[in-house]
């Protein structure tokens, strides 16, 4: 019971935060530690070295990257087959 209290206590924190350590942004993720520094390296995922060590990221920025490439829903996919047939133009993207 205890457990289940600390951890409601963890993220509820972590819900008020805005700049984010790495161990943050690994819950809010789901992401491990080592991959999320395998992605700043690579400079695949926006973050901040303000002091050359530690790295924090931003929530904004970090929910913006988790929801980048969205896939089109069954349904999108099937107005987008039937605009492009009836108008014979392709709108907001491949098929």
């Amino acid at each position: 019971m205890e457990e289940k209290i600390d951890q409601i206590l963890v993220y509820s924190l972590l819900a008020a935060k805005n700049v984010l350590t790495l161990e943050d942004a690994a819950l809010l993720t789901g992401l491990s530690k080592s991959h999320l520094y395998r992605l700043t390296c690579t400079h695949q995922i926006p973050f901040y070295k303000p002091n050359g060590k530690q790295i924090y990221f931003d929530r904004i920025e970090l929910e913006a990257w988790m929801k980048q490439n969205r896939v089109a829903t069954q349904q999108e996919t099937g107005q987008k087959a039937v605009n492009y047939v009836v108008t014979g133009k392709q709108k907001g993207g491949t098929l």
